[in-house]
């Protein structure tokens, strides 16, 4: 399996979590699981997510979903699951 940690953070607006799974969705990339909040309007999310099925290269990947979190006006990272555990070690 092929993990990856998506964040998407910014201001709460309609569709954030929609246009995020359907461009998931789009290329075959499975989310495990899935946590969001909303704090004083400021959208949270953080994705687990499996690419092992996807087509798409990962930095495509990458740079599509920045791409993406530009349009929409959020910050949209996406970390392969072992980078991400590594930098958040304590």
């Amino acid at each position: 399996m092929n993990k990856a940690i998506i964040t998407v953070v910014g201001q709460d607006t309609v569709g954030i979590i929609a246009k995020v799974c359907t461009y998931l969705s789009d290329h075959d990339i499975n989310v495990l699981d899935i946590s969001q909040t909303i704090i004083d309007g400021f959208f949270n999310m953080m994705m687990i997510v499996d690419y092992s099925n996807s087509t798409a290269d990962f930095a495509d990947v990458v740079n599509d979903l920045d791409k993406l979190g530009e349009e929409i006006g959020v910050r949209i990272r996406c970390q392969r699951e072992e980078i991400f555990t590594r930098m958040h070690r304590v």
